[in-house]
């Protein structure tokens, strides 16, 4: 079929079952849009107002659905921004396909100045990306399309992107397009690794599982709770992880439980993880640690393991319990007393864990959480019970703060019919908040919680701890958020205790409606001695 190379990208997107794009269009991208204007009754492209909120509507969206999401920016200034977006995405380990144009492809790498030229940009795109490809012909787009998502579905999911200038976009060719990639085959587990694994476990006394977000990636929360339940074993669930076991199993432990059990295990199993705190050092157990990932980068050091497996997350936990007898061990005795105790340490952080308490209540039990840096957030990792797979969405090691509000509009875009929840702070949320009115234009029923205490709070706490109470830099102007709301056609509420938060929430979320809550509060309270094993003081 004769088309511009621009058309061959949209049609391509089709044929690899894209239903959803997110962008900001520009004059390098003229006849991309054309293309996806062309399938607009299959394709629909949500038009944000920053690229920043187009990669992390694609994470969203990707994330909570286990499908690739897609992105498209300019170059230049467009991919710079949109890369806050993809650096999460790398790091949660999110099936994001980036699509970014470049300068026109005889002038690329000359440094004449074209506009939105930036020196070795696909060096620059490399940084977040696992992989990155280039067309220089229009009909060579479709075989580009079709090898990034060969990539984004073979591994690790991650990030990939793919440049295009905007001479092969408009260029006119005869073009092949291409059927839908197949799904790549998982790293199946060496065998050998996994028997010696499987008779650690059937001699290990007190066994526990550590399960990360590559459980999540991969799809085998069934495998994990059935070896979990064969074994008796606690599952202590990383931030990234959480979801992977129901909250409410018995054998489900957040991080907090986790500083119980990794100390007293004589065998720990970490799957899909990457076994690090945020410091660079392991988590920290005594037992003799098995690392099962499908990501050579992360088994071995600094970690000290008795075997290292590379292998898919799935087939690793299902050949794992055939190892084990048919017959389920009793869980160990203290899961009940140890999950008492969690509840007592979190019920002493307030106001934050009421709020949490009012949150969850609200939200449905198959409702998302898109859970951002603020201080009830915060408490939230460990306080916020998470009953299902890709229903809480963390930002991972990045920690990029400003990432909630348009990664749950991207989870809502994705799910128009579950509800999703964002929880952010005054200073995350002006990182985003012009995309109240992608909210209002796509008719997105996102609900969003902003906590408001006037202050970059985190900041705030710390530099007057540190610093002989000094504070400089971290005190914020804020609009009356109600007010701005309304300005972009969006419901606004205001909500000034736990309890009348949880009804607004309730409502919010019925209505189906775009809506913005503002939840005015005071300074707080850390909880980092509870969230963060590395400040903890003695264990109880």
């Amino acid at each position: 079929m004769e088309m511009t190379g621009g058309e061959a990208l949209a049609r391509q997107l089709v044929n690899e079952g894209v239903t959803r794009l997110f962008g900001v269009p520009g004059v390098q991208l003229d006849f991309a849009v054309d293309g996806l204007a062309k399938v607009a009754d299959q394709l629909t492209f949500h038009n944000t107002r920053h690229e920043q909120a187009a990669s992390y509507m694609a994470d969203g969206y990707a994330r909570t659905t286990g499908d690739a999401g897609v992105c498209m920016v300019v170059p230049g200034p467009g991919l710079l921004n949109a890369m806050a977006g993809l650096s999460t995405a790398y790091a949660c380990s999110s099936p994001v396909l980036c699509i970014a144009g470049q300068i026109p492809s005889s002038m690329i790498g000359r440094g004449l100045g074209m506009l939105h030229e930036v020196r070795d940009q696909t060096t620059t795109f490399g940084t977040v990306t696992k992989w990155t490809g280039s067309a220089m012909r229009a009909e060579d787009v479709p075989r580009l399309v079709h090898e990034a998502f060969q990539v984004l579905r073979s591994g690790r999911p991650q990030p990939v992107g793919i440049e295009i200038p905007p001479d092969v976009l408009s260029a006119v060719a005869d073009v092949d397009l291409i059927g839908t990639s197949a799904v790549g085959t998982p790293a199946v587990p060496d065998p050998a690794l996994i028997a010696k694994a499987g008779a650690l476990l059937r001699g290990a006394a007190r066994p526990v599982l550590y399960a990360g977000g590559g459980v999540l990636a991969g799809g085998a929360w069934a495998e994990l709770a059935e070896l979990a339940e064969a074994l008796g074993a606690p599952v202590v669930m990383s931030q990234n992880g959480r979801g992977a076991v129901d909250e409410r199993h018995p054998l489900a432990l957040t991080s907090l439980g986790g500083r119980e059990v990794l100390p007293e295990a004589d065998v720990v199993l970490a799957v899909g993880t990457r076994f690090l705190m945020t410091i660079g050092r392991p988590v920290g157990t005594s037992g003799k640690l098995i690392m099962l990932n499908a990501d050579a980068g992360d088994l071995g050091a600094p970690r000290v393991a008795e075997l290292d497996i590379l292998g898919d997350a799935r087939l690793g936990l299902a050949a794992l319990r055939a190892e084990l007898p048919e017959a389920t061990r009793e869980p160990w005795a203290r899961l009940d007393g140890i999950r008492d105790d969690c509840r007592k340490q979190i019920a002493e952080i307030e106001p934050q864990a009421s709020y949490v308490r009012a949150l969850r209540a609200a939200l449905p039990e198959d409702g998302i959480l898109v859970n951002e840096l603020t201080q009830v957030g915060y408490l939230s990792q460990i306080a916020f019970p998470v009953y299902g797979p890709r229903t809480y969405v963390w930002p991972g090691y990045q920690g990029t703060l400003g990432y909630g509000f348009a990664t749950a509009l991207g989870a809502k875009a994705a799910s128009p019919d579950r509800p999703v929840l964002c929880v952010t702070g005054d200073g995350g949320f002006g990182w985003n908040m012009q995309e109240l009115a992608t909210a209002r234009k796509y008719g997105i029923g996102l609900v969003t919680v902003v906590f408001d205490d006037g202050a970059f709070g985190n900041v705030k706490r710390t530099q007057k701890q540190r610093f002989e109470g000094r504070v400089h830099g971290t005190e914020l102007s804020n609009p009356d958020f109600v007010k701005l709301a309304e300005a972009f056609g969006v419901t606004g509420v205001r909500a000034e205790t736990p309890q009348a938060l949880e009804g607004v929430v309730r409502e919010s979320l019925a209505a189906g409606e775009p809506a913005l809550v503002h939840a005015p509060v005071g300074e707080m309270d850390g909880a980092w001695h509870l969230i963060h094993d590395f400040l903890a003081g003695p264990r109880r």
